[in-house]
């Protein structure tokens, strides 16, 4: 089985390559020729635990190919996976150009059947505009070549996408053919031997599918953000109240953990797209707008705090930041809270040093020369008036708090991820300062 994948961002690399990982046959397509060509001898773009060995590894089976040419290569594909970007556009809306765009180039050139498959994180309603624009393209061509479409959306976590595509929750598929419901069975056949369920849905409501999924999971998290910073001013413990509801098997434990906001490229971009679409349908996603808006505030909770600590005043002070990616194990820093963090900080006047275990190329492309950047975590923390924590990579979780103390001016630390215990903090003679619960200084607010 043959099949193409249009683009090789973080879903197309990953859906490509974990599809060839079972034996289908993948060509990915991408209009970036140096990424095409590094794509070739095996250097991956993106930073995503077993990813690099797996693109290897296909490529030495022959089974995983890259290409800039979509023409050569589509007419002898049974599907094609649509997984270019959809960024936000200003007024939060998905920007759909570049999946037209790639609508319109299948038309141009399709000459036989194909399953035309929306891969791509996009609004309601998007994959009659995929239809449309291929089918305007076939009729300028006066031919008429028959296809399908279908929309199957990604669910994958970063830091954890190729065990996600591997070993699926779900594998959700919309489609209206009985014909791409066969193909998609066939296709998806490798993960369901293993027990992965695969759900048929219309189209529409696989669409509505990925949003709604993304938005309830982007809740949870603004949800208990505001518990936490609720919990600091009535004196109550975020950790002790989250492990009491957690037990709760109608919630669960998972994205109830308080910290700097969500981010990357999924939750922000997702949330805002949804509320946009309910504008145009003149219906306000009340609960959502509050989600979105609680998270653009959870991401200066820490900036809060320093300010309050240091009266005010943060001119000249040398803050160090661990972390940098929206999430640990990825590269990612897309709506990264840090960004939020660092600009308040430059903004006040403060001296900022950056360490990321990963994620400090991305990071200079965004930062530039704004920051000192650190070779190491300790080296970051020489002569320091504070430390912030933004993302909990598991290097920070038990580091040598007496190295900590001996390199830093103050010690000072602002946990935005709760990745330390208070009590022990304070022993080490720590100022210590968290999410959700009341700080060593008695009269330090949020």
């Amino acid at each position: 089985m043959k099949i193409t994948i249009v683009g090789t961002g973080y879903v197309g690399l990953v859906t490509g390559t974990c599809f060839a990982e079972v034996g289908i046959d993948v060509t990915c397509i991408d209009i970036d020729r140096q990424k095409i060509e590094d794509l070739r001898q095996g250097i991956v773009p993106i930073f995503e635990p077993g990813l690099e060995e797996m693109v290897v590894r296909n490529l030495e089976k022959g089974r995983l190919h890259f290409s800039t040419d979509l023409a050569s290569v589509l007419n002898q594909s049974e599907a094609i996976f649509i997984a270019v970007g959809t960024p936000p556009d200003e007024d939060g809306s998905a920007d759909l150009s570049h999946v037209i765009t790639v609508a319109g180039e299948i038309g141009r050139n399709m000459n036989r059947y194909l399953l035309v498959v929306n891969k791509s994180t996009v609004p309601v309603g998007t994959s009659d505009k995929v239809r449309l624009a291929v089918q305007e393209e076939l009729d300028k061509r006066g031919v008429g070549i028959p296809f399908d479409m279908a929309s199957n959306p990604e669910f994958l976590k970063e830091g954890a996408a190729v065990n996600d595509f591997l070993r699926p929750d779900r594998i959700v598929v919309g489609t209206d053919s009985e014909k791409a419901v066969e193909l998609m069975k066939k296709l998806y056949k490798p993960f369901t031997l293993n027990g992965h369920p695969i759900i048929f849905m219309d189209i529409t409501s696989a669409e509505m599918t990925k949003y709604a999924a993304n938005a309830m999971l982007a809740t949870k998290i603004s949800f208990m953000n505001d518990i936490a910073n609720l919990c600091e001013l009535v004196g109550a413990d975020v950790n002790q109240v989250r492990k009491g509801i957690g037990s709760d098997p109608r919630i669960g434990p998972r994205f109830i953990y308080p910290g700097t906001g969500y981010g990357g490229s999924c939750f922000p971009k997702d949330v805002k797209a949804l509320i946009r679409t309910a504008e145009e349908y003149h219906y306000p996603l009340r609960i959502l707008s509050a989600v979105d808006q609680v998270n653009e505030d959870q991401k200066t909770v820490l900036f809060r705090k320093m300010m309050h600590y240091y009266a005010g005043n943060l001119r000249g002070k040398k803050v160090t930041v661990w972390g940098l990616s929206f999430k640990p194990q990825t590269d990612d820093i897309r709506e990264a809270p840090s960004l939020s963090l660092i600009a308040k900080l430059l903004e006040a006047e403060a001296h900022v040093t950056v360490y990321d275990p990963v994620a400090m190329t991305e990071a200079r492309k965004k930062l530039e020369d704004n920051v000192r950047y650190a070779d190491d975590q300790y080296e970051a923390l020489e002569n320091a008036d504070c430390l912030a924590i933004i993302t909990e990579w598991p290097e920070f979780r038990v580091p040598d708090f007496d190295r900590m103390s001996k390199a830093m001016k103050a010690p000072v630390v602002f946990d935005g991820r709760n990745i330390y215990d208070a009590g022990e903090m304070k022993k080490r003679s720590f100022q210590y300062f968290c999410i959700g619960l009341k700080a060593n200084d008695k009269n330090h607010k949020a």
